[in-house]
């Protein structure tokens, strides 16, 4: 999306490099709190109402509130709650080397963005009293679920383990993400379906409204790094090389190792960059 490369020249260096490890901390402090004192919790939620009355660290401090609560302390839920943020963290990881962390931490503002919006919304439809109750049930864990999406369609054909047993492509979970968020919105209140209608707004519109999303998957990135490493080989293979007057930029080949080989500039490349016949029609062209 023209919009998104824009914005990343312009606002890169505002991204947050290892976002997941972050969000998994603000997880981690919220079952604290939950722990600690559960009244605590209504303090930090999304409520329009008490934002407009000046308890405006609510627009942010409602993203502590963990996807669900922690039950008690025993051992199992313990255990399963590492391995959800386990698993949150290995996908989320995943994405952003994928995409970049520009990207990445746009995608997650960008949900917690509407999803605020949203709230407000409720505020001036349902009125005060409905959108203070209706504060707790907002959490970023349909935010959590749209990373999922975003991993399917980045990685669809990676299998990974269904329930630490079952292998399965990616792309199959993706599907099962999308049935459950529809099942949540026709059993959630107003309130859940909120969430998911921003966290599915926030997915469509960094995917299915872009027109060149090709860069960021994983085969065109695996490609663009061979190629890379072909030129930086062939640089190294030149360096070499003494009294050569042209040389492949991919393979580094000069006439001094073949006095065959017939040496041509693409013109379609920007800079001068000087092809073998072997890869003057085959390699990428340098933007």
């Amino acid at each position: 999306m023209k919009i998104i490369n824009k914005l990343e020249r312009k606002f890169g260096k505002f991204s947050v490099p290892n976002l997941t490890i972050y969000i998994i901390l603000c997880y981690i402090a919220g079952y604290v709190i939950e722990l600690i004192n559960p009244a605590l919790v209504y303090y930090i939620s999304l409520d329009p109402a008490a934002i407009l009355r000046g308890q405006v660290w609510r627009l942010v401090s409602w993203v502590l509130i963990p996807p669900s609560a922690i039950g008690g302390l025993d051992l199992f839920n313990i255990l399963w709650i590492a391995l959800i943020l386990y698993c949150f963290y290995s996908i989320g990881s995943s994405v952003e080397r994928a995409w970049g962390s520009f990207r990445y931490t746009l995608y997650i503002f960008s949900g917690i963005f509407f999803t605020v919006i949203g709230a407000f919304i409720l505020y001036l439809v349902y009125g005060e009293l409905l959108s203070s109750m209706m504060a707790l049930s907002f959490s970023t864990y349909y935010i959590n679920l749209s990373v999922f999406l975003a991993f399917a369609f980045s990685f669809p054909d990676m299998r990974i383990l269904l329930n630490m047993v079952i292998p399965i492509k990616a792309k199959w979970i993706g599907y099962l993400d999308i049935l459950y968020l529809a099942n949540a919105f026709v059993h959630s209140g107003w309130a859940g379906r909120t969430a998911i209608i921003a966290s599915v707004f926030n997915f469509i519109l960094f995917f299915l409204c872009s027109r060149n999303v090709k860069p960021y998957t994983p085969k065109e990135m695996a490609r663009k790094h061979k190629f890379k490493k072909q030129v930086n080989e062939g640089k190294k293979n030149f360096q070499n090389s003494q009294g050569a007057k042209h040389r492949c930029a991919v393979c580094g080949r000069t006439e001094l190792d073949n006095p065959d080989l017939e040496f041509r500039y693409c013109s379609k490349c920007n800079g001068n960059y000087e092809y073998c016949q072997d890869h003057l029609f085959t390699h990428e062209h340098v933007k």
